[in-house]
């Protein structure tokens, strides 16, 4: 039992990755129609500016990560106003390769950025930093970190980790239900042509949906950064396309769907991991978020929570 509860919480920390993720992915496809594939390479550069503000201007770390967010929803309104807005009106597909494009071209601009891999801290984040629950104590190891025998291990940040998701998520869809905004960009999402018809700003909205998706892949970046004993590198960002089995599981127009793939597929990554059998193999787990994403479209073509297109002949 405690082996699964220790596989649950490791689960639902890798999940809430894929859960900001997955809800930028989400956010700019019910706006725009558009796949952000660029999303990978935005959390990566989300983390490195937080990186640089606290180890190169030694700010303080939350300082430095709502800069990091900051910065990256600022990407996010760049790259929408000069690189998509002149794709409104062209196939969906067509718009979604030039985001493969953007991808292809921050990459290398990120990894000059990079140089060597960055080192990033999150507070409460270290091997000191965590309780055990049900365990005994164990005398401590040579560098003071406690040792613990049996139990279950949660480190502080992973509490940190979900409340933030926690806060966000809930947060996203207080915003969308009840501001202006919000109502705006739900009724852009449901109709681009009546919502413009109405008065609503659509390009306005595009660029919002822009925006909020940058600002969660930061929030992203550095969950994986503080996740990975607080480094991060080049290939970082494949990680992200982790989120992609997420968002198809849950639906591509769903927010409670992003939040329910996203955990489910972290959920899946850690019960492999810790229960899979010999005979499948190292790094298994790496695969099954696709085995899940192609089992829900089997039995559910849009997803788990999906709205199914109707075309009327």
């Amino acid at each position: 039992m405690d082996e699964f509860l220790t596989a649950t919480i490791r689960g639902m920390t890798q999940g809430s990755v894929y859960v900001m993720l997955g809800l930028g992915f989400v956010i700019v496809y019910r706006a725009t129609e558009v796949i952000n594939l660029a999303m990978p390479i935005i959390m990566v550069f989300g983390a490195t500016i937080t990186s640089m503000f606290v180890y190169a201007q030694g700010w303080p770390f939350f300082l430095a990560l709502l800069a990091g967010v900051l910065v990256s929803s600022a990407l996010g309104a760049l790259v929408e106003r000069t690189v998509m807005r002149p794709m409104v009106g062209e196939p969906p597909f067509s718009a979604t390769m030039v985001t493969v494009g953007v991808l292809v071209f921050m990459t290398q601009v990120v990894n000059k950025m990079i140089g060597t891999d960055r080192q990033i801290g999150m507070p409460l984040s270290d091997r000191f930093d965590k309780i055990n629950i049900g365990g005994t104590e164990l005398p401590a190891a040579v560098d003071g970190a406690p040792n613990f025998s049996g139990g279950i291990t949660i480190f502080h940040r992973e509490i940190l980790q979900l409340v933030i998701v926690a806060v966000v998520v809930l947060g996203l869809m207080a915003y969308l239900k009840r501001s202006r905004n919000g109502i705006a960009m739900r009724a852009t999402a449901s109709d681009q042509e009546t919502a413009l018809a109405q008065g609503v700003p659509v390009g306005r909205m595009f660029s919002l949906s822009w925006i909020i998706a940058g600002g969660l892949a930061s929030l992203a970046g550095m969950f994986v950064a503080s996740g990975q004993q607080g480094s991060f590198g080049r290939t970082t960002y494949f990680l992200a396309l982790k989120a992609l089995p997420a968002i198809i599981v849950g639906g591509l127009d769903s927010i409670g769907g992003a939040v329910i793939g996203g955990f489910a597929v972290g959920l899946a990554e850690s019960y492999t991991k810790a229960f899979q059998p010999a005979w499948l193999g190292a790094n298994f787990d790496q695969v099954v978020p696709y085995v899940l994403m192609l089992i829900v479209l089997l039995i559910r073509p849009y997803g788990l929570f999906g709205t199914p297109e109707v075309e009327r002949v």
